[in-house]
């Protein structure tokens, strides 16, 4: 069964498998900041050079969400692409058995869900290192099902899969046929917690145009719509780099006031998590991980 695809973007972690392997093999003998340094000055430069695709829409990026000047916009693309760079280092320093620390704000939220007998939707972004929240933020009597893109690489699966396993934790491969809806649905029926990514729209599915940075961009529909159905609670979740092995993880509970029908729900959802979306961006406006021209083209290009 084919896999969900983006037409602007590849999304799968850089590398084939035998360079994954062996980047696992040194990360359990050598000083991450060896790697991050490594990236920075070999790594980073030639992959700006020949991905022009991701280096432009970074640099308009800062031109026009920050405002900020040509040379400043073109230091912080590099700081940019250092930046993930040292988060997908991150993740295969933790199956090389790397521990990172981790402060939480917000765990009240998510611990009180966690607690309740009906299931929950957990919300994750580009952003950050959302995926090594799953070595932290767990529910010990709730099995965790994390939604992630169906075409990635087998070293990659095979390593979150070991990680995941031991934490309770399910992947789902988000497929084309939408197949996996069922077995998200058949998963809040049964009390447990949904982690899907809200920050792109796959293929043909259907979107809500909503303001960010000051332009329309694209959110999917299908996670706030699903919630608004369901009336399961949701959350916003980051997990942000603050410092050499250090995450900040932020929950937010995502809620509206307003009454009516469940489209009009959804979009009161999509809208309250795009505004926690925008206000972590702007506290850490390096580590914003989509590569690709993400506003709705007003013609000015």
């Amino acid at each position: 069964m084919s896999e969900l695809k983006h037409d602007k973007w590849v999304g799968t972690t850089y590398g084939n498998n035998w360079m994954h392997r062996w980047l696992i093999k040194m990360l359990r003998v050598i000083d991450v900041r060896l790697i991050y340094a490594f990236a920075s000055v070999f790594v980073v430069p030639p992959t700006m050079i020949i991905n022009s695709l991701a280096r432009n829409a970074m640099y308009k990026f800062y031109r026009k969400a920050f405002g900020y000047g040509k040379m400043k916009s073109l230091w912080m693309t590099y700081r940019n692409h250092c930046e993930f760079a040292q988060v997908v280092i991150d993740r295969f320093a933790m199956y090389a058995g790397k521990k990172f620390s981790f402060d939480i704000d917000g765990y009240d939220i998510f611990d009180s869900l966690s607690k309740q007998s009906s299931g929950f939707i957990q919300l994750s972004s580009h952003i950050g290192n959302y995926e090594i929240a799953g070595y932290s933020l767990v529910a010990r009597d709730k099995r965790f099902n994390a939604m992630v893109f169906g075409g990635e690489k087998e070293s990659v699966m095979k390593n979150r899969s070991k990680m995941f396993d031991s934490n309770n934790i399910r992947m789902i491969a988000m497929q084309t046929d939408m197949s996996h809806l069922f077995i998200v649905d058949e998963a809040l029926t049964n009390g447990e917690i949904i982690s899907m990514p809200a920050d792109r729209v796959f293929g043909s599915q259907k979107s809500f145009e909503i303001s960010f940075f000051g332009r329309k961009a694209k959110f999917p529909q299908g996670p706030f719509v699903l919630a608004a159905l369901r009336n399961a609670p949701m959350l916003f979740a980051s997990v942000m780099k603050t410092g050499l092995l250090r995450y900040k993880i932020t929950v937010r509970k995502i809620e509206t006031d307003l009454e009516g029908n469940s489209r009009v729900r959804a979009k009161s959802y999509a809208s309250r998590y795009v505004s926690f979306l925008e206000e972590t961006v702007k506290r850490y406006p390096t580590q914003w991980y989509n590569y690709f021209d993400f506003w709705i083209s007003d013609g000015t290009e």
